[in-house]
């Protein structure tokens, strides 16, 4: 049987407590650690163990159970500098896999050249969302999934509404593979109270777009964004 990952995260504001309340959620194991005993308190009853220590001191973190986290978040957000030492002490301690929160690139180029295995810039990341919805409002939101290739939610075009699968033929018009159609429609219950009701398909060539479907689709960036010119 594998070891259950623990997981530690080192600072808990907004970032670092929300980390642990989804992982501590989805039942996984978390040893929250920061130097103020407020955050120490908030956290202490959600987690597996809430630690009060300063996480840039070496010495501290060698006397904390350092060595039984697999994976080591640091949230730690605007005092660079603790961020930094941090992640710094985290890898001379031996943790394998540290994720660091970067609030600006070269923030993000030192946390890599000190040791962390992954960086992610939360203002950047925000800032494309938003500029991906201004200029595409069409797509509800995408995920990276490599090679350039994404996974990404489609409000169904009005071109779109009415044909089949088949007839869309978007694999040969744009390199585009649907993988699930999402039917919505508005029912009344026994009240008298509007119901939204939601019917994911796994299409086939025969299945018809109806008005407001959603599709989750799989290709190339650009390809998907062409998907509103077809």
């Amino acid at each position: 049987m594998a070891k259950e990952k623990i997981f530690g995260v080192f600072g808990l504001g907004t970032f670092g407590l929300e980390v642990c309340r989804a992982i501590s959620e989805k039942g996984g194991k978390v040893i929250a650690i920061d130097n103020q005993v407020d955050l120490i308190e908030k956290v202490k009853n959600q987690v597996t163990q809430a630690i009060l220590i300063d996480s840039t001191d070496e010495q501290s973190l060698k006397n904390a159970p350092i060595e039984d986290i697999d994976v080591a978040v640091v949230g730690i957000g605007q005092n660079v500098e603790s961020s930094i030492l941090t992640t710094a002490v985290l890898k001379n301690l031996g943790v394998p896999y540290i994720i660091a929160r970067a609030i600006s690139d070269i923030h993000g180029q030192v946390l890599r050249q000190v040791g962390a295995t992954e960086v992610i810039n939360i203002e950047i990341e925000q800032g494309k969302r938003v500029a991906d919805k201004l200029v595409s409002p069409d797509i509800i939101d995408k995920i990276y999934i490599g090679q350039n290739q994404i996974l990404a939610e489609v409000v169904s075009s009005r071109k779109f509404v009415g044909k089949s699968i088949l007839e869309l033929n978007l694999r040969k018009k744009a390199d585009v593979n649907v993988i699930s159609v999402k039917h919505t429609s508005t029912k009344i219950d026994d009240l008298g109270n509007p119901v939204i009701e939601e019917t994911v398909e796994f299409p086939s060539p025969s299945t018809i777009i109806q008005k407001d479907d959603i599709l989750v689709v799989v290709g190339r960036e650009k390809d998907i964004e062409r998907l509103k010119e077809l």
